[in-house]
């Protein structure tokens, strides 16, 4: 092992201290050994290093930084060197703990990552703050291989070379580090070795380091009483360990005084018996001998001459040692080298001999499967190669280019002036003016009809079916040779170059092809000639030497031609070709999808066409008729009239002395009858008023101005929720008291269905926004009836006595959040079946730009205890007002920070509601631990890894999610099954094991929470 036992661990220590570089713990480190894995190389002798003892301390700090980063400021002002920060790596956008090493500008800063050893330059806003748990010492440490230095004037790629070869030795590989001494930077020197290699020894060998060289220092002693005339001989002192030196060389000092005789002669002694003791001519010129009277100064002198001839001869005689030791290992290394050299040499003779007798066969046979190859690739087609089939594409989309029909653009024209002539009557308030703007829009009709006809002739005409089958295969069969295709390439020069191209090369190849044909033909004469010459039945006489000797001369030019041949047709096309073959191919595809889309326009326009055709044809010069909607609202009114007088009946014979009972029931029976047939009457009104909105949108936005007496205009404008033809006295209705702490409820049934009907105080402002944002609620709704995840409205009425408006929906008794956890709590897996459809709820609003803003324990319902539905929520109040309202789940907040602090509601709002209605379904009634701004810690709780992933983005960076998100939650991955909704059916609780006693006890409970306002109905 290199270096090993020249030192001493105390001289190692007195030339670390003496140099005042290196501190060193001599009793607790010195050959300490410690495992690491190497990091970051910065030279040929330094590099940081990890100890693998700290490995999962490693694993803790990357995840703690990736908690806390995201989420810290970016840090301002002056920067602390001492500090430590998070930066973000540019390589793989992670976070690790690094130190500014130098502000470069106001926006970047140089930083060493600690726990690796590497730097980068970073933007101030990929530095962040970090807690101070994670302000402790670096993991990696700075190592400097032991008795080694950089040599100087080494050249830079000298110097990369010997970094790389250093890396290859130490990077990430688990090493040894023998500790021999600190700097006071925390830089350690350290013997490295990687199993029995000596990596210093390694770089050494390679020439990437030198051996740092010894420098000594003279340091003078005090004179010592006892012996005043004694030499004190010092141990040499060097900063860091020799690689080698001369056991004869040595350092003396002397102290202050006079040289006696006694002295002199002992030193001269000393010298006669061969120990020569040299003294530094640094010394002896400046002064440190104090001579005595009795010794001269030219003696002096002449000393210092012999001592400066004396180390000079040494110093040649080292040099011819040295050269003699390269002379004898140069001198054994030719030797080598000859002998390496002739054994080769007798084997290559050997391998000649021995090819040479096979040499014509094997030269034969190696162009008989050359051409074998070349006659495969030539019945292969190049079509792709040369770009052939770009040519074809070229030529098809030029021969058959699909044009737009001249009578598309006057239709198109006529199409819109009939659009803006039918805005016009839509927006009319006016009846005499809209009946001018229908007489107007009439003749546009008329225009566009025409229009429509010659269209649809012009359309009939074109095969465009088969040319849109042909761009399809075409551009099929381009994607399937070239793939993805560039952007934005749009030019006829493009075009220009790749035929320039295609010429040049179909020239190039045609030449090489005709060369190979041709030194393929002279092979086949020479052969032919050869034939005679062995043929002993040819009388001709031949003259063999001029037929055979030329068959070198062919043959080499034959197989040059052939592989030529090859090389053209197999290799791949340089990047200039390459470019030139995407560009027009992507040409080519832009103008396939060009036409494409005129074909699919005109398609799409021929298809309208037909359908206003067959729609006008139906409807031209005659406005729809409302006989039928005035019919049903006349049975309406006579069916209505029935029932209120049966009603009326019944209360006199209920309020009757003597009142017969069987009577009573008969006209009960009658009563149900008759409400019956006035929901089913109201069913078949919606569906007529459907018809009447369907026809309004597409042909007759005259409908509500003609006939403002049917209310078409306010049923299109609540989307088909608003009904003028029922009211609340109609109703077999039962007050909810117990839910009737906000506003009055009543429960009813309407052909079969539970029903609740909730009652809004309303003004003529507040009327038209709770309309407006009820038919908002309702057209969500209605886009995925029931995957919506919402709770379906059936009718939105005003009262025409008081200033009311009742809203119609089904009644789902003891199914909201707060009874089932009150009474028999769900399970974790019932849990997230319901909160996966309450996602699905939320989505759908989002979607449609609404805002829950009362997501809370009584507005969520689960249906059959698997299905999730989301309530609705007091249209009356704007998003604002209902989501100031604090609602508490436990004892735990459901109003998000943001809203707190005064910010309004948004669906970030609605995602922290839904995330603490999660996890307080998942932790039962555990107790809550909260921060100081109210949010919970979901820390504290066993959860499962994919709800607890989901619980902390929900509650802790709802910025970052949607509830499309949430809805594809690893947590929610589970089989979906369709379950359909039973209004009439109460949840049963049979199957679990509790007593009946226990439920009822439960449920009372429950209810009267709810009086005492502790649960709320929205």
């Amino acid at each position: 092992m290199w270096g090993q036992g020249h030192f001493s661990k105390e001289s190692v220590a007195e030339s670390v201290s003496s140099s005042g570089v290196v501190k060193m713990d001599e009793d607790t480190h010195y050959n300490k050994v410690e495992d690491v894995v190497g990091s970051h190389v910065e030279d040929a002798v330094t590099f940081w290093a990890q100890n693998i003892n700290r490995n999962k301390e490693i694993m803790t700090i990357g995840c703690s930084l990736s908690e806390v980063c995201p989420l810290a400021n970016s840090v301002f002002g002056n920067l602390d060197p001492k500090k430590i920060y998070g930066g973000l790596f540019s390589e793989d956008k992670c976070w690790y703990r690094c130190k500014v090493l130098k502000i470069i500008s106001d926006e970047k800063c140089l930083v060493r990552y600690i726990d690796y050893g590497n730097t980068e330059i970073l933007n101030r806003s990929d530095i962040v703050e970090i807690p101070l748990e994670l302000q402790f010492s670096s993991v990696a440490k700075k190592y400097r291989l032991w008795g080694l230095q950089i040599p100087s004037g080494q050249e830079v790629t000298q110097f990369d070379q010997g970094r790389t070869f250093l890396g290859s030795l130490i990077f990430e590989k688990e090493i040894k580090m023998r500790i021999k001494a600190t700097y006071q930077d925390g830089t350690v020197i350290a013997q490295a070795e990687y199993g029995s290699v000596d990596i210093g020894e390694e770089v050494a060998k390679k020439g990437f380091a030198e051996k740092c060289k010894l420098t000594s220092t003279t340091n003078v002693c005090e004179e010592k009483k006892s012996d005043p005339g004694q030499f004190a001989l010092r141990n040499l002192k060097s900063p860091i360990p020799l690689w080698g030196h001369r056991s004869n060389q040595s350092t003396f000092s002397r102290p202050k005084g006079r040289l006696s005789g006694r002295l002199a002669l002992d030193l001269k002694n000393e010298n006669d018996a061969g120990n020569h003791v040299t003294f530094p001519k640094e010394s002896l010129a400046a002064g440190d001998f104090n001579l005595g009277s009795n010794v001269s100064l030219a003696k002096i002198k002449q000393d210092q001459k012999l001592i400066e001839e004396n180390e000079k001869l040494k110093t040649e005689k080292d040099a011819l040692f040295e050269s003699y030791k390269a002379l004898e290992l140069k001198v054994e290394q030719t030797l080598q080298e000859l002998q390496q050299e002739k054994a080769a040499a007798v084997d290559l003779t050997k391998h000649l001999e021995s090819t040479l007798k096979t040499r014509v066969g094997t030269r034969m046979k190696n162009l008989a499967a050359k051409v074998e190859i070349l006659k495969e690739i030539r019945r292969v087609s190049i079509n792709v190669r040369f770009g052939n089939d770009l040519s074809d594409a070229i030529q098809v989309l030029d021969e058959g280019c699909f044009t737009t029909p001249a009578s598309l653009n006057e239709l198109e024209i006529i199409w819109a002036e009939y659009n803006q002539a039918q805005e016009k009557i839509q927006t009319c308030q006016n009846a005499s003016e809209g009946n001018i703007l229908i007489a107007q829009r009439n003749e546009v009709q008329q225009k566009l009809c025409m229009a429509v006809e010659v269209f649809i002739l012009d359309v009939d005409e074109l095969p465009l079916n088969k040319r849109l089958k042909t761009l399809q295969d075409l551009s099929t069969s381009l994607e399937a040779v070239y793939g993805q295709a560039k952007e934005g390439t749009n030019s006829e020069e493009i075009l220009k170059e790749f035929y320039d191209w295609k010429c040049e090369k179909r020239q190039e190849f045609t030449n090489v092809r005709s060369e190979t044909e041709a030194s393929l033909k002279r092979l086949v004469a020479w052969f032919q000639r050869t034939l005679k010459v062995f043929d002993l039945s040819v009388e001709e006489s031949l003259n063999s030497e001029d037929t055979i000797s030329n068959i070198d001369e062919i043959l080499e030019k034959t197989e040059s031609s052939v592989c030529k041949e090859l090389e053209v047709s197999l290799i791949e096309h340089g990047d200039a070709d390459k470019e030139i073959i995407l560009n027009t191919y992507s040409q080519v595809l832009q103008k396939i999808r060009s036409e494409e889309r005129l074909i699919a326009t005109v398609q799409s326009k021929y298809k309208d066409s037909v359908e206003f055709k067959k729609q006008i044809t139906e409807c031209l010069n005659k406005s729809p008729s409302v006989d039928h909607l005035l019919s049903i609202k006349k049975t309406l009114k006579s069916l209505k009239a029935r029932l209120r007088w049966k009603l009326v009946e019944r209360n006199n014979l209920e309020e009757s002395d003597d009142h017969d009972g069987s009577e009573i029931e008969k006209i009960k029976q009658e009563i149900t009858q008759l409400r019956n047939s006035v929901f089913q009457e109201i069913y078949h009104e919606r569906e007529e008023y459907e018809k009447l909105n369907s026809l309004a949108q597409k042909w007759f936005p005259e409908l509500p101005l003609l006939h403002p007496e049917i209310g078409l205009l306010k049923y299109m404008n609540s989307g088909g929720l608003f009904t003028m033809s029922l009211e609340r006295d109609l109703l077999d209705a039962e007050p909810m008291k117990e839910l009737s702490s906000k506003r009055p409820l009543v429960c009813s049934e309407v052909n079969g269905q539970t029903i609740l009907l909730k009652g809004y105080s309303v003004d003529v402002d507040t009327e038209a926004r709770a309309i407006q944002r009820a038919a908002t609620y309702h057209r969500a709704w209605r886009e995925a009836k029931e995957e919506s995840g919402l709770l379906p409205l059936i009718f939105l009425f005003l009262c025409k006595s008081d200033p009311m408006a009742y809203l119609m929906v089904p009644y789902y008794p003891r199914a909201n959040l707060s009874a089932i956890q009150a009474s028999m709590p769900l399970t974790s897996e019932e849990a997230l079946k319901v909160m996966r459809g309450v996602a699905q709820g939320l989505h759908t609003l989002h979607k449609a730009d609404i805002i829950h803003g009362s997501l809370h324990q009584n507005n969520v319902f689960a249906l059959n205890r698997e299905q999730g539905i989301v309530g609705d929520f007091d249209f009356t109040k704007s998003v604002s007002q209902r989501a100031s309202v604090n609602m508490v789940v436990g004892d735990l907040s459901l109003m998000s920070p943001e809203l707190k602090m005064g910010k309004p509601a948004s669906p970030s709002s609605d995602l922290y509601a839904y995330g603490c209605l999660l996890l307080w379904l998942s932790v039962q009634n555990q107790e809550f631990e909260k921060n100081e701004d109210g949010i919970p810690k979901v820390d504290q709780f066993h959860l499962d890894d994919n709800v607890k992933s989901l619980l902390c983005s929900l509650i802790y960076s709802r910025s970052s999610m949607t509830a499309e998100q949430v809805l594809n939650a690893e947590c929610f991955l589970i089989p979906k099954e369709k379950s359909i909704p039973n209004p009439e059916k109460d949840i049963e609780y049979t199957q679990y094991k509790k007593e009946e006693e226990l439920k009822l006890e439960n449920l009372d409970k429950y209810e009267e929470k709810t009086r005492n306002g502790e649960a709320n109905f929205d």
